[in-house]
């Protein structure tokens, strides 16, 4: 099988989904490799000759820096390091994250500038090639100092602590450790710190989320175009000319997808009697296409930050450096990933009002689109189930980056909060998602409403699979599994 080598090269979000998708193993480059044993060994080089304290290195951390720890105590330093920052709680990791967390800290250790020893770096990618998941908590960090307390459950097991998930199981890393016949690692100097400072927890929930983010805006134009197909719309408002003028990329493109969608429709086609649609049809370019110009600037700025190197201190063995500064700090992807919430939660938000008006009795279509209205109640209460959905999603978008609670007595005064903005966006793509499938569920409902006409082959063929998952609703029914059912739709529909 084809192996992704970690290296130089520019890392994008589509190469990670498609090393995430095929379940890719990794290896080192060789290049990677040189760069990891040359910074290793100035490093160590540095430390004999230096009669000045370098922080974290041969100090205390956060307020403590200005505490020498002696020469034959560096490992332990760092081992406590990684014992004392493992605070983290609250609900477990998704598996699928803690494998991106892993993929990104490796890449941002092969840079060279963080001073790890190479089977550290090695062991970590042995740790995700066989699928050795660290249990990491969700609560705990600052997004400041980098992810601190995430990072620390994710370094645990290296050292034969802390617990992973292996084959189905949750179990203590000392037992898989010794069952593959490996030494837990004993840390050199700075590689706790390597390990722990960074940006992986909060970027792995970007780069996911960006991933999710391209779905979902796929899938909001087709839902909402078929949506206002069986609304009876108008195909006016979608004409180039209209978006041409105004010249956002994002909006010229969704109105030339719901176009092409609709290619072939009898629906469209028809005489209408109504002059204009409610905005939550007409102005689907304007809306859908804002969220797709943001998508494309913050995975920018995540592509930006999963090439750097996050840790602290910086080693710079070229120029004969050992800086800390402050390369660990959350703000640019705390500021982006709460822009993504917004965005993401109005193709929600907007989807709702698309459900609303198709239930609404209007245009020709049954009330609540079933037969026989009054002994069936039909699709009144998924609106109900969207609408909690997207207001719960509107309190999700306060900001976390706008807030900031001093931390380590005052040494870090201002933190990111990005892990927060992380694990909440991380809440807004689920919400958006389920806001969606019920939006699919009620447009293919009033679809048959119209029938013996046909909307466009390609949305035709779109019903069809989802009727192969989801039945018509003749009368009223056991509604939340065909809810699941939806959700499931969208993420198994390619």
């Amino acid at each position: 099988m084809d192996h992704h080598h970690i290296s130089a090269e520019r890392l994008t979000v589509a190469r990670l989904q498609e090393i995430l998708d095929l379940r890719m193993p990794i290896a080192l480059s060789d290049d990677a490799k040189r760069r990891i044993v040359r910074c290793r060994e100035y490093l160590d080089r540095k430390i004999k000759e230096s009669e000045q304290p370098i922080y974290g290195i041969t100090t205390g951390f956060g307020s403590l820096c200005n505490i020498s720890v002696g020469a034959d105590e560096l490992s332990q330093l760092q081992r406590n390091l990684v014992m004392s920052h493992a605070c983290g709680t609250g609900e477990k990791v998704p598996s699928q994250i803690v494998r991106l967390i892993l993929l990104l800290k490796i890449q941002s250790l092969s840079y060279g500038y963080s001073g790890v020893q190479l089977q550290t770096v090695e062991r970590l990618v042995e740790f995700y090639n066989r699928d050795i998941l660290p249990v990491v908590y969700q609560q705990g960090s600052l997004g400041a100092s980098g992810d601190l307390a995430p990072l620390a459950h994710l370094s645990l097991p290296l050292l034969g602590l802390g617990e992973v998930e292996y084959e189905g199981r949750r179990r203590p890393a000392s037992e898989v450790l010794e069952e593959l016949g490996w030494e837990p690692l004993e840390l050199q100097s700075k590689e706790g710190l390597a390990l722990l400072n960074g940006t992986q927890f909060m970027s792995a929930y970007g780069v996911w989320s960006i991933i999710q983010a391209r779905r979902l805006s796929d899938w909001a134009d087709r839902i909402g175009a078929l949506s206002l197909d069986a609304f009876d719309g108008r195909a006016e408002p979608f004409c180039d000319e209209v978006h041409v003028i105004r010249a956002h990329r994002g909006q010229l493109a969704t109105a030339r997808a719901v176009r092409r969608l609709l290619e072939g429709s009898e629906l469209i086609r028809r005489p209408k009697k109504h002059v204009q649609d409610p905005y939550s049809f007409r102005c689907m370019p304007q809306v859908h296409g804002a969220t797709k110009d943001t998508i494309d600037y913050v995975e920018s700025v995540l592509e930006t930050e999963i090439n750097s190197p996050t840790d602290n201190p910086t080693v710079f063995p070229e120029e004969d450096m050992v800086v800390s500064a402050g390369n660990f700090h959350g703000q640019p992807i705390a500021l982006a990933m709460d822009f993504l919430a917004i965005a993401l939660a109005e193709l929600g938000n907007i989807s709702e009002r698309r459900t609303y008006k198709l239930i609404s009795g209007s245009r020709g279509l049954p009330n609540f689109l079933v037969a026989n209205p009054g002994l069936n109640s039909g699709f009144m209460i998924p609106q109900y189930t969207a609408a909690s959905i997207v207001s719960q999603t509107k309190c999700l978008c306060m900001p976390a980056s706008v807030d900031s609670i001093p931390s380590s007595q005052g040494q870090e005064d201002h933190v990111s909060m990005g892990s927060n903005a992380a694990t909440k966006l991380y809440r807004v793509v689920l919400n958006t998602e389920r806001v969606l499938a019920i939006e699919l569920f009620n447009a293919a409902q009033a679809l048959e409403f119209r029938r013996p006409a046909h909307t466009s082959p390609e949305l035709e063929r779109m019903v069809a699979d989802f009727r192969k998952k989801v039945p018509f609703i003749d009368n009223d029914t056991v509604m939340y599994p065909h809810i699941e059912s939806s959700v499931q739709f969208l993420r198994e529909k390619r």
